[in-house]
Protein backbone atom coordinates (compact mmCIF):
# COMPACT_ATOMS: atom_id res chain seq x y z
CA UNK A 1 0.00 0.00 0.00
CA UNK A 2 1.38 3.56 -1.07
CA UNK A 3 0.56 6.90 0.21
CA UNK A 4 1.54 10.09 -0.20
CA UNK A 5 3.86 11.62 -2.85
CA UNK A 6 7.17 9.59 -3.84
CA UNK A 7 8.81 8.30 -7.23
CA UNK A 8 6.98 5.53 -8.13
CA UNK A 9 9.73 3.66 -9.97
CA UNK A 10 11.97 3.44 -6.72
CA UNK A 11 10.15 1.28 -4.32
CA UNK A 12 10.82 -0.22 -0.97
CA UNK A 13 11.35 -3.71 -2.54
CA UNK A 14 14.00 -2.19 -4.53
CA UNK A 15 15.56 -1.77 -1.61
CA UNK A 16 15.29 -5.42 -0.02
CA UNK A 17 12.21 -4.64 1.92
CA UNK A 18 9.47 -6.95 1.40
CA UNK A 19 6.19 -7.85 3.82
CA UNK A 20 5.29 -4.81 5.30
CA UNK A 21 1.88 -4.62 6.06
CA UNK A 22 1.84 -1.07 4.93
CA UNK A 23 4.09 1.94 3.90
CA UNK A 24 3.16 4.88 4.32
CA UNK A 25 5.48 7.72 1.67
CA UNK A 26 6.11 11.35 2.41
CA UNK A 27 2.80 11.97 4.45
CA UNK A 28 2.51 15.23 5.46
CA UNK A 29 2.02 17.33 9.36
CA UNK A 30 -1.40 16.64 9.79
CA UNK A 31 -1.38 13.00 8.25
CA UNK A 32 1.56 12.34 10.69
CA UNK A 33 0.18 13.73 14.06
CA UNK A 34 -3.08 11.93 12.88
CA UNK A 35 -1.37 8.17 12.51
CA UNK A 36 0.91 8.73 15.55
CA UNK A 37 -2.31 9.39 17.76
CA UNK A 38 -4.32 6.65 15.80
CA UNK A 39 -1.50 3.84 16.76
CA UNK A 40 -1.19 5.08 20.88
CA UNK A 41 2.32 6.55 19.94
CA UNK A 42 1.89 9.77 21.82
CA UNK A 43 -0.83 12.36 22.83
CA UNK A 44 -2.41 15.24 21.45
CA UNK A 45 -0.90 18.57 23.00
CA UNK A 46 -2.16 21.85 23.51
CA UNK A 47 -1.96 23.67 19.60
CA UNK A 48 -2.17 20.71 18.45
CA UNK A 49 2.20 19.48 19.49
CA UNK A 50 2.93 15.90 19.29
CA UNK A 51 3.47 14.73 23.20
CA UNK A 52 5.98 11.85 23.02
CA UNK A 53 8.36 9.80 25.61
CA UNK A 54 11.15 7.35 23.83
CA UNK A 55 11.17 5.09 26.67
CA UNK A 56 14.32 3.37 28.43
CA UNK A 57 16.02 6.19 25.95
CA UNK A 58 15.98 9.26 26.42
CA UNK A 59 19.71 10.56 24.84
CA UNK A 60 21.81 9.24 22.87
CA UNK A 61 23.74 5.95 23.19
CA UNK A 62 27.11 7.09 21.63
CA UNK A 63 28.77 4.10 23.09
CA UNK A 64 26.06 1.66 20.15
CA UNK A 65 27.50 3.77 17.29
CA UNK A 66 29.54 1.76 14.78
CA UNK A 67 31.24 2.23 11.72
CA UNK A 68 31.35 -0.83 9.33
CA UNK A 69 34.74 -1.58 8.59
CA UNK A 70 35.58 -1.98 4.79
CA UNK A 71 38.33 -1.64 2.57
CA UNK A 72 37.11 2.24 1.42
CA UNK A 73 36.80 3.60 4.47
CA UNK A 74 39.97 1.59 6.63
CA UNK A 75 42.18 4.55 6.27
CA UNK A 76 40.30 7.37 6.43
CA UNK A 77 38.19 6.51 9.49
CA UNK A 78 39.38 7.56 13.29
CA UNK A 79 38.97 4.49 14.58
CA UNK A 80 40.21 5.09 17.85
CA UNK A 81 36.59 7.37 18.28
CA UNK A 82 34.86 4.90 15.94
CA UNK A 83 34.07 1.56 16.87
CA UNK A 84 34.11 -1.13 13.93
CA UNK A 85 31.36 -3.66 12.84
CA UNK A 86 32.92 -6.32 10.56
CA UNK A 87 30.76 -6.26 6.73
CA UNK A 88 29.25 -9.95 8.13
CA UNK A 89 27.91 -8.87 11.07
CA UNK A 90 26.42 -5.78 9.06
CA UNK A 91 25.09 -7.67 6.87
CA UNK A 92 23.45 -10.10 9.63
CA UNK A 93 22.02 -6.91 11.67
CA UNK A 94 20.19 -6.08 8.28
CA UNK A 95 18.62 -9.04 7.08
CA UNK A 96 17.53 -10.01 10.78
CA UNK A 97 16.10 -6.07 11.00
CA UNK A 98 14.59 -6.52 7.58
CA UNK A 99 13.00 -9.72 9.07
CA UNK A 100 11.41 -8.30 11.68
CA UNK A 101 9.84 -5.36 9.73
CA UNK A 102 7.75 -7.78 7.54
CA UNK A 103 3.85 -7.81 8.60
CA UNK A 104 4.69 -4.14 9.99
CA UNK A 105 3.52 -0.68 9.06
CA UNK A 106 6.45 1.41 8.28
CA UNK A 107 6.69 5.29 7.22
CA UNK A 108 9.68 6.99 4.34
CA UNK A 109 10.15 10.30 4.32
CA UNK A 110 12.21 10.84 1.39
CA UNK A 111 14.42 13.78 2.45
CA UNK A 112 18.14 15.91 1.88
CA UNK A 113 20.22 17.68 4.09
CA UNK A 114 22.15 20.60 2.77
CA UNK A 115 20.68 23.94 2.07
CA UNK A 116 23.52 24.41 -0.46
CA UNK A 117 22.13 23.12 -3.38
CA UNK A 118 26.10 22.36 -4.49
CA UNK A 119 26.57 20.02 -1.12
CA UNK A 120 23.15 18.57 -0.82
CA UNK A 121 22.92 14.41 0.31
CA UNK A 122 19.25 13.14 -0.31
CA UNK A 123 18.37 10.89 2.35
CA UNK A 124 15.43 7.97 2.51
CA UNK A 125 14.44 7.47 6.40
CA UNK A 126 12.44 4.31 6.91
CA UNK A 127 10.45 4.17 10.02
CA UNK A 128 7.95 2.14 12.29
CA UNK A 129 7.15 5.28 14.43
CA UNK A 130 4.86 7.58 12.75
CA UNK A 131 5.87 10.17 14.94
CA UNK A 132 10.03 10.03 14.24
CA UNK A 133 8.88 10.48 10.75
CA UNK A 134 7.16 13.84 11.99
CA UNK A 135 10.47 14.28 13.84
CA UNK A 136 12.85 13.58 10.39
CA UNK A 137 10.41 15.66 8.43
CA UNK A 138 11.09 18.65 10.75
CA UNK A 139 14.54 18.20 11.24
CA UNK A 140 15.67 18.02 7.74
CA UNK A 141 14.88 19.38 4.71
CA UNK A 142 12.02 19.03 2.58
CA UNK A 143 11.98 18.55 -1.65
CA UNK A 144 9.92 19.93 -3.78
CA UNK A 145 6.85 18.14 -5.48
CA UNK A 146 8.54 17.98 -8.13
CA UNK A 147 12.17 16.79 -7.07
CA UNK A 148 10.19 13.82 -5.14
CA UNK A 149 8.36 12.32 -8.36
CA UNK A 150 12.79 11.68 -9.57
CA UNK A 151 13.85 11.17 -6.09
CA UNK A 152 16.59 8.14 -5.10
CA UNK A 153 18.87 8.46 -2.27
CA UNK A 154 22.65 8.85 -1.70
CA UNK A 155 21.90 6.98 1.62
CA UNK A 156 19.29 5.52 3.40
CA UNK A 157 18.39 5.01 7.15
CA UNK A 158 16.35 2.16 8.65
CA UNK A 159 14.98 3.21 12.46
CA UNK A 160 13.49 0.51 14.25
CA UNK A 161 13.02 0.90 17.95
CA UNK A 162 10.92 -2.35 18.52
CA UNK A 163 13.89 -4.47 17.17
CA UNK A 164 16.58 -5.58 19.50
CA UNK A 165 20.33 -6.38 18.96
CA UNK A 166 21.84 -9.41 20.07
CA UNK A 167 25.90 -8.57 20.76
CA UNK A 168 27.15 -11.58 19.80
CA UNK A 169 25.46 -12.43 16.41
CA UNK A 170 25.64 -8.39 15.17
CA UNK A 171 29.04 -7.35 16.58
CA UNK A 172 27.68 -4.56 18.68
CA UNK A 173 27.56 -3.75 22.17
CA UNK A 174 24.19 -4.39 23.71
CA UNK A 175 20.49 -4.24 22.16
CA UNK A 176 20.83 -1.12 21.25
CA UNK A 177 22.81 0.05 17.53
CA UNK A 178 23.31 2.50 15.43
CA UNK A 179 25.26 0.98 12.31
CA UNK A 180 26.94 3.28 9.53
CA UNK A 181 27.65 1.32 6.18
CA UNK A 182 29.51 4.07 3.92
CA UNK A 183 30.04 1.40 0.57
CA UNK A 184 26.16 0.37 1.06
CA UNK A 185 25.10 3.81 1.48
CA UNK A 186 23.16 2.49 4.31
CA UNK A 187 22.40 3.29 8.13
CA UNK A 188 20.44 0.75 10.55
CA UNK A 189 19.17 2.46 13.87
CA UNK A 190 17.61 -0.30 16.25
CA UNK A 191 16.98 0.08 20.12
CA UNK A 192 16.16 2.91 20.95
CA UNK A 193 13.26 5.46 20.19
CA UNK A 194 15.39 8.59 20.73
CA UNK A 195 14.67 10.82 18.00
CA UNK A 196 18.18 12.50 17.86
CA UNK A 197 20.13 9.63 16.80
CA UNK A 198 17.94 9.96 13.32
CA UNK A 199 19.64 13.57 13.06
CA UNK A 200 23.04 12.61 14.28
CA UNK A 201 23.04 9.91 11.69
CA UNK A 202 22.99 12.17 9.15
CA UNK A 203 24.80 15.05 10.46
CA UNK A 204 27.67 12.10 10.95
CA UNK A 205 27.21 11.37 7.21
CA UNK A 206 27.87 14.77 5.85
CA UNK A 207 30.81 15.06 8.22
CA UNK A 208 32.41 12.22 6.58
CA UNK A 209 31.11 13.06 3.13
CA UNK A 210 31.92 16.85 3.27
CA UNK A 211 35.71 17.51 3.94
CA UNK A 212 36.22 15.32 0.61
CA UNK A 213 34.97 18.40 -1.24
CA UNK A 214 36.91 21.14 0.76
CA UNK A 215 34.07 21.68 3.11
CA UNK A 216 33.85 22.10 6.76
CA UNK A 217 31.19 20.43 8.46
CA UNK A 218 30.08 22.22 12.19
CA UNK A 219 28.42 21.45 14.73
CA UNK A 220 27.15 24.51 15.38
CA UNK A 221 24.49 27.02 15.45
CA UNK A 222 24.80 30.35 13.20
CA UNK A 223 23.00 33.42 11.86
CA UNK A 224 23.85 36.60 10.06
CA UNK A 225 22.53 40.70 10.73
CA UNK A 226 18.88 41.70 9.90
CA UNK A 227 18.98 42.53 5.93
CA UNK A 228 22.79 41.48 5.90
CA UNK A 229 23.33 37.46 5.19
CA UNK A 230 27.23 38.42 4.56
CA UNK A 231 27.71 39.48 7.95
CA UNK A 232 27.55 35.91 9.22
CA UNK A 233 28.39 34.10 12.42
CA UNK A 234 28.85 30.60 13.65
CA UNK A 235 28.42 29.23 17.22
CA UNK A 236 30.12 25.74 17.99
CA UNK A 237 29.20 23.55 21.22
CA UNK A 238 28.28 21.26 22.48
CA UNK A 239 24.19 20.21 23.50
CA UNK A 240 23.10 22.21 26.95
CA UNK A 241 26.18 25.17 25.99
CA UNK A 242 23.46 27.67 24.64
CA UNK A 243 23.60 27.37 20.52
CA UNK A 244 19.75 26.83 19.95
CA UNK A 245 19.50 29.76 22.64
CA UNK A 246 22.00 32.42 21.63
CA UNK A 247 21.74 32.08 17.86
CA UNK A 248 17.81 32.71 18.35
CA UNK A 249 18.35 36.69 18.69
CA UNK A 250 15.40 38.69 17.25
CA UNK A 251 17.93 41.29 16.23
CA UNK A 252 19.61 38.74 13.69
CA UNK A 253 18.56 36.19 11.00
CA UNK A 254 18.54 32.62 12.01
CA UNK A 255 20.22 30.54 9.74
CA UNK A 256 20.04 26.64 11.74
CA UNK A 257 20.77 26.03 15.07
CA UNK A 258 23.27 23.23 15.40
CA UNK A 259 24.63 21.81 12.24
CA UNK A 260 26.26 23.75 8.96
CA UNK A 261 28.58 23.52 6.75
CA UNK A 262 31.16 26.07 5.34
CA UNK A 263 31.73 25.99 1.63
CA UNK A 264 34.01 27.95 -0.60
CA UNK A 265 30.62 30.22 -1.14
CA UNK A 266 30.27 31.01 2.64
CA UNK A 267 28.36 28.69 5.17
CA UNK A 268 24.98 26.79 5.10
CA UNK A 269 22.46 24.90 7.22
CA UNK A 270 22.37 21.20 6.73
CA UNK A 271 18.67 21.05 8.35
CA UNK A 272 15.16 22.57 8.15
CA UNK A 273 14.28 21.96 11.49
CA UNK A 274 15.40 22.97 14.92
CA UNK A 275 15.73 20.37 18.37
CA UNK A 276 15.71 22.82 21.27
CA UNK A 277 15.92 21.58 24.91
CA UNK A 278 13.25 22.76 26.66
CA UNK A 279 14.10 22.12 30.59
CA UNK A 280 13.05 25.71 32.52
CA UNK A 281 11.98 27.18 29.12
CA UNK A 282 10.57 30.45 29.99
CA UNK A 283 8.71 33.20 27.34
CA UNK A 284 10.64 35.48 28.96
CA UNK A 285 13.85 34.32 28.33
CA UNK A 286 13.65 32.47 25.37
CA UNK A 287 10.22 33.84 23.40
CA UNK A 288 10.48 32.64 20.17
CA UNK A 289 11.19 29.29 21.19
CA UNK A 290 8.79 29.01 23.81
CA UNK A 291 6.52 29.67 21.53
CA UNK A 292 6.85 26.60 19.26
CA UNK A 293 5.48 24.28 22.21
CA UNK A 294 2.71 25.44 21.19
CA UNK A 295 2.30 25.02 17.61
CA UNK A 296 0.66 22.17 15.47
CA UNK A 297 2.49 19.48 14.87
CA UNK A 298 5.72 20.62 17.18
CA UNK A 299 7.02 16.96 18.64
CA UNK A 300 7.36 18.06 22.39
CA UNK A 301 9.44 14.89 23.74
CA UNK A 302 9.71 13.36 27.09
CA UNK A 303 8.04 16.45 28.80
CA UNK A 304 5.79 16.01 31.68
CA UNK A 305 2.13 17.12 31.52
CA UNK A 306 -1.18 17.79 32.83
CA UNK A 307 -3.16 14.90 31.64
CA UNK A 308 -6.15 17.08 31.50
CA UNK A 309 -4.95 20.30 30.06
CA UNK A 310 -1.71 19.11 28.52
CA UNK A 311 -0.32 21.63 30.07
CA UNK A 312 3.27 21.59 29.59
CA UNK A 313 5.86 21.62 33.42
CA UNK A 314 8.90 23.12 31.97
CA UNK A 315 10.32 22.66 35.42
CA UNK A 316 9.56 19.34 36.45
CA UNK A 317 12.73 16.89 35.20
CA UNK A 318 11.48 13.69 36.36
CA UNK A 319 11.68 11.65 32.86
CA UNK A 320 14.87 13.19 32.07
CA UNK A 321 16.63 16.66 31.84
CA UNK A 322 16.72 16.45 27.97
CA UNK A 323 13.61 17.01 27.17
CA UNK A 324 12.93 18.70 23.84
CA UNK A 325 11.24 20.32 21.26
CA UNK A 326 10.96 19.80 17.33
CA UNK A 327 9.90 21.90 15.25
CA UNK A 328 10.10 23.19 11.61
CA UNK A 329 12.72 26.60 11.50
CA UNK A 330 10.16 28.75 9.75
CA UNK A 331 8.42 28.58 13.17
CA UNK A 332 11.06 31.09 14.23
CA UNK A 333 9.80 34.68 13.10
CA UNK A 334 13.40 35.86 12.23
CA UNK A 335 14.24 32.45 10.52
CA UNK A 336 16.43 32.45 6.96
CA UNK A 337 14.25 31.08 4.52
CA UNK A 338 17.24 30.05 2.32
CA UNK A 339 19.14 28.71 5.19
CA UNK A 340 22.24 30.48 3.75
CA UNK A 341 24.96 33.03 4.65
CA UNK A 342 27.94 34.52 4.12
CA UNK A 343 31.93 33.32 5.27
CA UNK A 344 31.05 34.10 9.41
CA UNK A 345 32.40 37.75 10.40
CA UNK A 346 33.08 35.86 14.01
CA UNK A 347 33.20 32.26 15.32
CA UNK A 348 31.75 31.99 18.58
CA UNK A 349 33.23 28.65 20.86
CA UNK A 350 31.04 27.94 23.63
CA UNK A 351 31.80 25.83 26.49
CA UNK A 352 29.83 24.96 29.98
CA UNK A 353 32.91 25.56 31.88
CA UNK A 354 31.84 23.21 35.07
CA UNK A 355 34.83 23.97 37.30
CA UNK A 356 33.80 28.10 37.44
CA UNK A 357 37.22 29.11 35.88
CA UNK A 358 36.81 30.25 32.23
CA UNK A 359 35.65 34.14 31.99
CA UNK A 360 32.31 34.50 30.07
CA UNK A 361 34.53 35.95 27.04
CA UNK A 362 37.63 35.51 25.55
CA UNK A 363 39.24 36.67 21.95
CA UNK A 364 41.46 34.20 20.59
CA UNK A 365 44.04 34.37 17.91
CA UNK A 366 44.06 31.67 15.23
CA UNK A 367 46.20 29.48 17.12
CA UNK A 368 44.54 29.49 20.18
CA UNK A 369 41.37 29.32 18.10
CA UNK A 370 42.46 25.99 16.90
CA UNK A 371 43.82 24.51 20.15
CA UNK A 372 40.32 25.49 21.64
CA UNK A 373 38.80 24.09 18.76
CA UNK A 374 40.65 20.85 18.72
CA UNK A 375 40.17 20.87 22.80
CA UNK A 376 36.26 20.78 22.65
CA UNK A 377 36.58 21.52 26.27
CA UNK A 378 32.61 21.82 28.13
CA UNK A 379 30.79 19.70 30.42
CA UNK A 380 28.30 16.76 29.56
CA UNK A 381 24.93 18.40 30.88
CA UNK A 382 22.57 16.11 32.60
CA UNK A 383 20.41 13.78 30.22
CA UNK A 384 22.48 14.49 26.92
CA UNK A 385 23.86 10.99 26.79
CA UNK A 386 22.60 8.14 28.86
CA UNK A 387 23.93 8.16 32.56
CA UNK A 388 24.89 11.86 32.87
CA UNK A 389 22.87 13.27 35.28
CA UNK A 390 24.91 15.94 36.68
CA UNK A 391 27.60 17.94 34.52
CA UNK A 392 31.06 15.93 33.64
CA UNK A 393 34.23 18.14 32.62
CA UNK A 394 34.64 16.32 29.25
CA UNK A 395 36.88 17.13 26.37
CA UNK A 396 34.60 16.69 22.81
CA UNK A 397 37.15 17.68 20.09
CA UNK A 398 35.37 20.16 17.14
CA UNK A 399 32.66 20.25 19.87
CA UNK A 400 31.18 17.46 18.45
CA UNK A 401 33.59 14.13 18.70
CA UNK A 402 30.72 11.46 18.66
CA UNK A 403 29.70 12.72 15.08
CA UNK A 404 33.13 12.81 14.00
CA UNK A 405 34.42 10.16 12.06
CA UNK A 406 37.42 11.60 10.51
CA UNK A 407 40.80 12.68 12.54
CA UNK A 408 39.72 15.86 14.44
CA UNK A 409 42.94 17.08 12.34
CA UNK A 410 41.06 17.06 9.23
CA UNK A 411 38.31 19.49 10.67
CA UNK A 412 40.95 21.76 12.63
CA UNK A 413 42.94 22.60 9.35
CA UNK A 414 39.80 23.29 7.31
CA UNK A 415 39.03 25.57 10.16
CA UNK A 416 42.33 27.14 10.07
CA UNK A 417 42.56 27.79 6.42
CA UNK A 418 38.96 29.82 6.33
CA UNK A 419 39.86 31.53 9.28
CA UNK A 420 42.48 32.70 7.32
CA UNK A 421 41.64 33.06 4.52
CA UNK A 422 38.40 35.23 5.62
CA UNK A 423 40.05 36.74 8.63
CA UNK A 424 37.15 35.68 11.13
CA UNK A 425 37.50 37.41 14.70
CA UNK A 426 37.67 34.11 17.05
CA UNK A 427 35.82 34.11 20.31
CA UNK A 428 35.64 31.72 23.19
CA UNK A 429 32.63 31.83 25.84
CA UNK A 430 31.70 30.47 28.96
CA UNK A 431 27.97 29.64 29.56
CA UNK A 432 29.08 27.72 32.73
CA UNK A 433 29.63 28.62 36.45
CA UNK A 434 30.89 31.47 37.64
CA UNK A 435 31.47 32.40 41.18
CA UNK A 436 32.35 28.81 42.02
CA UNK A 437 32.24 25.41 40.84
CA UNK A 438 28.79 23.37 40.02
CA UNK A 439 27.43 22.81 43.36
CA UNK A 440 28.89 26.12 44.71
CA UNK A 441 28.75 28.38 42.07
CA UNK A 442 25.89 29.47 39.90
CA UNK A 443 25.35 29.58 35.80
CA UNK A 444 26.26 32.56 34.03
CA UNK A 445 23.26 35.06 33.49
CA UNK A 446 22.60 34.81 30.59
CA UNK A 447 21.71 38.25 29.92
CA UNK A 448 25.31 39.12 30.50
CA UNK A 449 26.19 36.24 28.06
CA UNK A 450 23.88 38.13 25.10
CA UNK A 451 25.07 41.19 25.88
CA UNK A 452 28.71 40.07 25.52
CA UNK A 453 28.22 38.20 22.30
CA UNK A 454 25.93 41.57 20.68
CA UNK A 455 29.06 43.98 21.53
CA UNK A 456 31.53 40.79 19.85
CA UNK A 457 29.42 40.28 16.57
CA UNK A 458 28.97 44.29 15.90
CA UNK A 459 32.83 44.62 16.34
CA UNK A 460 32.14 47.14 19.45
CA UNK A 461 33.93 44.53 22.20
CA UNK A 462 37.22 44.50 19.52
CA UNK A 463 37.44 48.78 21.10
CA UNK A 464 37.17 47.29 24.53
CA UNK A 465 40.76 47.02 27.32
CA UNK A 466 41.89 43.75 27.37
CA UNK A 467 43.94 41.84 29.75
CA UNK A 468 46.09 38.55 28.96
CA UNK A 469 44.47 35.67 31.11
CA UNK A 470 47.47 34.27 33.43
CA UNK A 471 45.98 30.68 32.68
CA UNK A 472 45.42 30.19 29.07
CA UNK A 473 47.16 33.09 27.61
CA UNK A 474 43.83 34.46 25.60
CA UNK A 475 42.35 38.27 25.75
CA UNK A 476 40.07 39.01 28.59
CA UNK A 477 38.08 42.58 27.85
CA UNK A 478 38.46 44.46 31.58
CA UNK A 479 35.41 46.33 31.07
CA UNK A 480 31.95 46.01 28.69
CA UNK A 481 28.75 48.06 29.39
CA UNK A 482 26.03 46.41 30.56
CA UNK A 483 28.57 43.64 32.35
CA UNK A 484 29.73 43.55 35.62
CA UNK A 485 32.96 44.37 35.47
CA UNK A 486 33.57 41.13 38.55
CA UNK A 487 32.10 38.91 35.83
CA UNK A 488 34.92 39.52 33.47
CA UNK A 489 37.53 38.28 36.21
CA UNK A 490 36.15 34.97 37.21
CA UNK A 491 38.87 34.98 40.08
CA UNK A 492 37.11 38.31 42.23
CA UNK A 493 33.96 35.82 41.77
CA UNK A 494 35.09 33.49 44.06
CA UNK A 495 34.91 33.79 47.70
CA UNK A 496 37.83 31.85 48.47
CA UNK A 497 40.29 33.12 45.62
CA UNK A 498 42.83 30.71 46.62
CA UNK A 499 40.28 27.96 46.07
CA UNK A 500 40.11 29.69 42.00
CA UNK A 501 43.69 29.48 41.66
CA UNK A 502 43.69 25.59 42.61
CA UNK A 503 40.96 24.86 40.66
CA UNK A 504 42.57 26.90 37.86
CA UNK A 505 45.69 25.19 37.43
CA UNK A 506 43.62 21.55 37.93
CA UNK A 507 41.88 23.00 34.58
CA UNK A 508 45.05 23.91 33.05
CA UNK A 509 46.30 20.43 33.82
CA UNK A 510 43.15 18.86 32.10
CA UNK A 511 43.62 20.76 28.76
CA UNK A 512 47.64 20.09 28.63
CA UNK A 513 46.79 16.34 29.09
CA UNK A 514 44.25 15.86 26.97
CA UNK A 515 46.21 18.08 23.97
CA UNK A 516 49.06 15.43 23.86
CA UNK A 517 47.09 13.28 21.31
CA UNK A 518 47.14 16.21 18.28
CA UNK A 519 50.46 17.08 19.88
CA UNK A 520 52.04 14.92 16.67
CA UNK A 521 49.62 16.03 14.30
CA UNK A 522 49.65 20.05 14.49
CA UNK A 523 52.01 23.24 13.62
CA UNK A 524 54.84 24.25 15.91
CA UNK A 525 52.49 27.58 16.51
CA UNK A 526 49.75 25.40 17.94
CA UNK A 527 51.25 23.10 20.02
CA UNK A 528 53.26 26.40 21.28
CA UNK A 529 49.88 27.35 22.61
CA UNK A 530 49.19 24.00 24.14
CA UNK A 531 52.53 24.61 25.87
CA UNK A 532 51.70 28.03 26.95
CA UNK A 533 48.60 26.77 28.42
Amino acid sequence: MRDGRCNENWRLEDQGITGVARAYYNLLEPALVEEAIRRGEGHLGRGGTMLVTTGQHTGRSPKDKFVVRTPSVEDTIWWENNAPMAPEAFDRLHADMLAHMQGREVFVQDLYAGADPDHRLDVRVITELAWHALFIRHLLRRPSRAELADFVADFTIINCPSFKADPARHGCRSETVIALNFDRKLVLIGGTAYAGENKKAVFTLMNYLLPEKGVMPMHCSANHALGNPVDSAVFFGLSGTGKTTLSADPDRVLIGDDEHGWSETGIFNFEGGCYAKTINLSPEAEPEIYGTTHRFATVIENMVFDEEDRTLDFDDDSITANMRCAYPLDYISNASPTGLGGHPKNIVMLTCDAFGVLPPIARLNPAQAMYHFLSGFTSKVAGTERGVTEPEPTFSTCFGAPFMPRRPEVYGQLLREKIAHHGSSCWLVNTGWTGGAYGVGSRMPIKATRALLAAALDGSLNNADFRKDPNFGFEVPVAVPGVAPVLLDPRRTWADQEAYDAQARKLVSMFAENFHQYADHIDEDVRAVAIGA
